[in-house]
């Protein structure tokens, strides 16, 4: 039986319960507990994040 993979938010720390609250960035996906977590991390950090429906790689080059 495989485990269920662990994550702490990306913000505050709290184990993310659900997957439903990510974002793809720049450095990679982050992950979030709550919704709150997720819109705070955009609004702070909203240079790194990656459009809905884009990759990384469809950004240009700074």
């Amino acid at each position: 039986m495989s485990e269920i993979p662990q994550y702490a938010c990306d913000l505050c720390g709290l184990p993310v319960q659900v997957p439903d609250f990510s974002l793809l960035t720049l450095q990679g996906p982050k992950r979030f507990c709550c919704d709150a977590c997720q819109g705070i991390y955009r609004m702070l950090h909203e240079a790194e994040v990656v459009a809905e429906g884009g990759a990384a790689s469809d950004l240009p080059a700074s």
